[in-house]
């Protein structure tokens, strides 16, 4: 498999790494400023001396060379800065995306899009709207990230590795996602047996601030470790197929009562990108606020491209 990775920044770079290094793929990592997606590529080709992966990992300014891409990450954009919501962003990374995917599409015309530039849902939709792809090679990293954000604070909390916890995270990727509580578990226990009340609740709401967090925390920047890990998640079940289900952004139609907007729901991946969405059966009040959160993706659409 290729990947290319659109934006040598910090989360880019990161999974470049981790994808070369785990032999998933040869990577082409480009970005707009002449040297730095070159010097990165070299560094971490003579990482791959030291730590033994045969993957490669080109760098270029020149998008011709993303042709033959069976994957495309963008992450090309501005980040976050403290006191800004993911929301703040969609006018200045919406010009960045436009002319992203206008290249991409020419020259992948075949690829699949995964999308982690912020807002992540809106940005999804519009690269679908720029490149014409169907909806199957149009995906948000957006509830795995969140998912593993939720996990990692339940196995901080009651000091449980958070292999042993099973949690899922829905919804758009911003202040509106939906952390499930019902139907997740520490250890196969139900977590509302081992943690309730004012506990849970607060964890729910970290979870929902945990990209801010990290940004008030570095201050010139946002996070990249685990959104580049959670990427790699999807690269691996893109390349060998998985029937685990992972919180991905996706164009709904219909499901869950939601039609035209993307938004994050659990679905199967495979090498032809979106497989399925399942249908979990959820409690009225999360099935509320995951349609709530969707509306709230969609205003944004209608009110910078005119349609949700």
């Amino acid at each position: 498999m290729k990947v290319g990775i659109v934006g040598g920044g910090n989360v880019g770079a990161t999974l470049a790494l981790y994808t070369a290094q785990s032999d998933l793929a040869d990577v082409m990592l480009l970005d707009v400023v002449e040297g730095m997606p070159q010097g990165k590529a070299l560094d971490m080709m003579q990482a791959r001396t030291v730590l033994g992966f045969s993957s490669r990992i080109t760098g270029t300014n020149d998008y011709r060379d993303l042709a033959g891409c069976d994957v495309v990450v963008i992450t090309a954009g501005f980040p976050r800065k403290p006191g800004m919501s993911r929301d703040d962003l969609v006018t200045k990374n919406a010009e960045v995306i436009t002319a992203v995917c206008t290249s991409v599409k020419d020259v992948c015309p075949d690829c699949i899009i995964i999308m982690v530039t912020n807002p992540l849902d809106v940005m999804s939709y519009l690269a679908m709207k720029v490149t014409g792809f169907p909806r199957e090679r149009v995906l948000g990293m957006a509830g795995v990230l969140d998912a593993a954000r939720f996990r990692t604070f339940i196995g901080m909390e009651l000091n449980a590795h958070p292999n042993g916890i099973s949690a899922m995270v829905l919804g758009g990727h911003g202040d509106s996602m939906v952390p499930v509580v019902e139907g997740a578990t520490v250890d196969s226990k139900p977590l509302k047996e081992v943690m309730g009340g004012d506990r849970l609740d607060a964890l729910v709401e970290r979870t929902r601030k945990g990209g801010a967090e990290i940004v008030s925390l570095l201050k010139t920047g946002s996070a990249y470790y685990a959104p580049a890990a959670s990427v790699f998640l999807m690269l691996q079940a893109i390349k060998k197929g998985s029937d685990e289900l992972l919180p991905v952004s996706v164009l709904l139609q219909g499901e869950y009562g939601i039609d035209g907007v993307f938004v994050g729901v659990p679905v199967r991946l495979g090498p032809g990108g979106l497989d399925s969405v399942e249908e979990l059966s959820l409690e009225d009040r999360d099935l509320s606020a995951l349609q709530s959160s969707a509306s709230a993706v969609k205003v944004l659409c209608e009110s910078h491209f005119g349609q949700g």
